[in-house]
């Protein structure tokens, strides 16, 4: 029986005859359509991306939120940009361990040439050193509070990880890592707590696991603590991986680096040719050069940040928050009384931004970038108000 208008069996099969009126062209095209979609979506890779802090840009906002630093780069930085040659922008860049940067880089730090890697910024650089070290197969391991990228690298890679808590003081348990693994990974200081290891805690983890590759994210060690690179001479499975946009004050022009033994900087190349060649751009590396070269600009910034840092502790104490001893240009901290949400929704709504996780263990914690002397005045008058 053919299905008649208003026949309940019109344009599908009757369910009591088995028979029914042969799909449209139109309905046939428009199944066709969303089978084919189904189809390519099964081979998508589906991630849970990072989210980074909210970038604010509208005058009078105190930006407390991302860790950049309130200083400007160094003086010579501005000057070089007056030096650039648009002519040179027409052609491809050379290959960053071919250029001034890296020499300047290796004389600074007292390293060679080929134990310096260039990326654009330190995420690209700790990506790219996920991609190359961690293919073993055996789970990677980084604390279960720690930068948010090295999970979803890990997912995006398809590289198997476990995470290791940290203690109650926010420390990291060099015990937790002196087993078998395909390799470790973590911050020193660690982020978003801003608690360092020592030197020889940092050896420990490292001599324990002489057969994976170990990388010392430093992103924020040049505000008060102790570098691995001494340990470079005695372990070949050392990377280090620092940032010019903490210290340096360059994070708009994303340079990151990773210094370590010659073999490893040449399996980062090999990984990184054969993705992109040219991820650094010719002005960025020249003015990257004169950010290097003026050491004592560099040592007054990070000496005045330290200096506020220490103020803030004061400030922050009296108005009745706690936070870890932080060795980064941010403190973690957390109000006896006022809930860390509730403190971070005030501030928003005066035009301070700091950072708000709302994840276990961390959400009654604010991390609160070291700014000038002025924006965290401006931070002092907004939390007495909520706090006081």
């Amino acid at each position: 029986m053919r299905g008649l208008p208003g026949n309940p069996c019109r344009n599908r099969m009757c369910k009591r005859s088995g028979m029914g009126i042969p799909m449209t062209e139109t309905g046939k095209k428009d199944r066709k359509a969303r089978d084919s979609r189904m189809k390519w979506e099964e081979n998508v890779r589906k991630v849970v991306p990072y989210t980074p802090g909210e970038q604010p840009d509208r005058p009078g906002v105190v930006k407390l939120n991302t860790n950049e630093n309130p200083y400007p780069p160094a003086p010579d930085v501005a000057a070089a940009i007056e030096r650039l040659s648009t002519d040179r922008m027409r052609l491809y860049p050379a290959f960053p361990e071919q250029t001034a940067l890296t020499e300047e880089l290796a004389g600074y730090y007292h390293v060679g040439t080929d134990q310096i890697f260039i990326g654009v910024g330190s995420d690209d650089v700790l990506s790219m050193a996920f991609m190359t070290f961690f293919h073993g197969g055996r789970p990677i391991l980084f604390p279960d509070i720690t930068y948010s990228f090295y999970d979803v690298w890990a997912e995006v890679y398809g590289i198997p990880y476990e995470t290791r808590p940290l203690d109650e003081q926010f420390r990291i348990r060099p015990a937790d890592y002196c087993q078998p693994s395909g390799g470790v990974v973590f911050p020193n200081p660690n982020a978003p707590t801003g608690v360092l290891m020592g030197l020889d805690q940092v050896e420990e983890i490292v001599a324990a696991n002489r057969d994976v590759v170990v990388i010392v994210d430093e992103a924020y060690i040049d505000f008060g603590g102790v570098s691995a690179l001494p340990l470079l001479d005695r372990y070949d499975n050392l990377l280090v991986v620092q940032t010019f946009s903490k210290s340096r004050s360059m994070a708009g022009m994303r340079i990151g680096y990773a210094i370590g033994s010659p073999q490893l900087i040449r399996y980062l190349h090999d990984v990184k040719y054969s993705v992109n060649s040219y991820t650094l751009n010719y002005p960025t590396m020249e003015l990257g050069v004169e950010a290097v070269r003026d050491t004592a600009y560099f040592t007054s910034c990070c000496d005045k940040i330290i200096q506020t840092r220490t103020r803030a502790e004061e400030e922050l104490t009296r108005l009745g928050f706690t936070f870890p001893k932080s060795y980064g240009n941010f403190i973690f901290a957390s109000h006896k009384r006022v809930p860390a949400r509730e403190i971070f929704e005030h501030l928003k709504e005066n035009d301070i931004y700091v950072r708000y996780w709302n994840k276990e263990r961390i959400d009654n914690h604010l991390r609160i970038t070291i700014g000038t002397d002025e924006q965290m005045e401006a931070l002092y008058t907004a939390l007495t108000a909520i706090c006081g």
